[in-house]
């Protein structure tokens, strides 16, 4: 069996876009010799490897064939490629949290050598784009590598329950107990967010239902924190106590609970990759624990 690159780049990018329209924007063609490759790749493979939905959509059986597009490129672009030129971009997951306070200072210490894609994704399933394809690298809970991929660790963020003072005070007065956290409010990221109810059962050895409110933003999640909204759980790196002590506080001093961080990437050798995994490293040694 042989494949085309060029059947690989279409794959590539109808994946990155969503449709066929916008890959054939992207690679100047049209959406027609767009799907012709599409097909022209699907009849080597003997399988459909590309979900004709909106968006377009890799399926299983076309995971190992983006992973290899994306693979190709990275290599075409260290050898021949020209600072002056477009880049490759390379896609990488990174959960929120890491995202807002130390990954992208890492990255930006590259001073532009590299076009990025950053896929915003929970820490517990980011390692699920690494195995379709969609990413060459993660920042990922799981210690076991992806097949093809090699783990390596970073270092833990260790998140405690803040509140703002005046929630405190209404909901933990008495201090911090099964049936207070029953009742107080929460604030959690979005429903992948596992960590408050992580917290609640470890405290508490129950699973409990408060009330709770979704903030999908790593910044307007700890705002909602500050106003009151609720409590909820924040890395140490996010937390910024004002000189009086009156911004946030730890309701329950003495549990928290840490989160290993482990960097995932492809098995290959490139420079490009190498550099990034080489920021990373080095950030995450100065700002985990």
């Amino acid at each position: 069996m042989s494949l085309d690159h060029d059947h690989l780049r279409a794959l590539a990018a109808t994946i990155d876009t969503g449709s066929f329209e916008l890959a054939a924007a992207r690679l100047h063609l049209t959406p027609s010799a767009i799907s012709q490759r599409i097909k022209g790749l699907e009849t080597a493979a003997g399988r459909t490897l590309v979900r004709r939905t909106k968006p377009s959509a890799v399926t299983e059986a076309g995971q190992p064939y983006l992973r290899l597009a994306r693979q190709i490129d990275v290599l075409i672009n260290d050898v021949l490629g020209d600072p002056a030129d477009d880049r490759v971009s390379m896609p990488l997951a990174v959960n929120s949290d890491s995202l807002s306070t130390w990954v992208l200072p890492a990255l930006a210490s590259l001073d532009g050598a590299v076009a990025f894609d950053l896929h915003r994704e929970d820490e517990d399933h980011s390692a699920e784009l690494l195995r379709a394809g969609s990413v060459m690298a993660a920042i990922t809970t799981d210690s076991r590598a992806v097949r093809g991929c090699t783990a390596t660790r970073l270092g833990l963020m260790r998140y405690r329950p803040m509140a703002s003072p005046s929630f405190a005070r209404r909901w933990f007065a008495e201090g911090v107990s099964r049936e207070s956290l029953a009742n107080a409010p929460l604030v959690t990221f979005d429903r992948k967010d596992e960590l408050q109810d992580r917290y609640l059962r470890t405290r508490t050895g129950s699973r409990l239902t408060p009330p709770r409110h979704y903030v999908p933003g790593s910044a307007d999640f700890a705002n909602a924190i500050r106003l009151g909204l609720g409590w909820g759980m924040l890395p140490y790196q996010q937390v910024r106590l004002s000189e009086e002590g009156t911004d946030l506080i730890d309701v329950d001093p003495g549990h928290y609970l840490d989160v290993v961080l482990y960097w995932q990437q492809w098995r290959m050798d490139t420079p490009t990759l190498s550099r990034v995994t080489e920021a990373v490293r080095a950030a995450a040694s100065e700002h985990l624990q």
